[in-house]
């Protein structure tokens, strides 16, 4: 049988039938559960209301910024790293090509990305999340806007863009490969060429995806090449236009 969840009052009123005047204990226990539901209503309600804020904010902030491209990549790589550089140089030559280039809005390779777009001329876009152990957005936005919640954030991120350009990165990044992926594979969203760059640091997950959930049946062939890897700026901006131009 089905079990619905409880709200205050259902919860009030069951607690009341079930509880008896014989001792102040009982009276104390079931005041103490009924505020207990109240408050866990008024929690849940907030939330709902502070993520559906993001969402309506973030999407209404990306209606109207032409062509884009979303950059992920890890907010821990240094200005001196080689990928720095690289994100960089991608975020220069898309705004050459006539592209947004929107970011987590953070440091490391969303910075560099948003930097080159910032140089390029381009539109350069942040959506900086609040963390106590990063700085909430780079010096380099055009448009920022902030959130409090990770799922709001991703969503207009993927929502914004023709293509998705991923570099090296770690649980967030993955998350962020993975769920523009599952969107794809599933119908919920358009595809959009998604490209990585470092075949040495995706050709070990692109390895085991082949030998392992590939083989298993848990995933298609066809869903890797959903995935082009590369090396080089140069090469990912060739990847993204010629691919873009092949889906028009």
């Amino acid at each position: 049988m089905m079990r619905r969840k409880k709200g205050p009052a259902t919860l009030a009123q069951e607690v009341a039938s079930n509880t008896t005047d014989n001792t102040a204990i009982d009276r104390e226990n079931t005041f103490d559960q009924i505020a207990h539901a109240a408050s866990a209503h008024v929690d849940i309600s907030i939330f709902v209301e502070s993520v559906s804020g993001e969402y309506s904010r973030g999407l209404q902030a990306l209606a109207n910024i032409g062509p884009c491209v979303t950059v992920f990549g890890s907010a821990r790589t240094k200005p001196g790293d080689p990928a720095y550089a690289d994100a960089m140089q991608l975020g220069r030559q898309l705004a050459t090509a006539g592209f947004a280039v929107a970011t987590g809005g953070g440091g490391g390779i969303m910075e560099a990305a948003n930097r080159g777009a910032a140089l390029g001329g381009g539109g350069s876009i942040g959506m900086p999340i609040v963390l106590p152990f990063e700085k909430s957005g780079n010096e380099f936005l055009e448009l920022s806007v902030t959130f409090d919640h990770f799922p709001a954030r991703k969503t207009c991120l993927i929502k914004a863009c023709d293509a998705v350009v991923v570099f090296t990165g770690g649980f967030g990044t993955l998350d962020e490969l993975f769920e523009v992926l599952t969107l794809i594979q599933t119908g919920k969203m358009n595809a959009v060429p998604i490209i990585l760059v470092g075949s040495y640091y995706w050709s070990g997950l692109l390895d085991w995806l082949r030998t392992s959930p590939t083989a298993a049946g848990c995933i298609g062939e066809q869903d890797l090449d959903l995935m082009t890897v590369v090396d080089t700026p140069e090469a990912a901006i060739e990847a993204v236009t010629s691919q873009l131009a092949r889906r028009v």
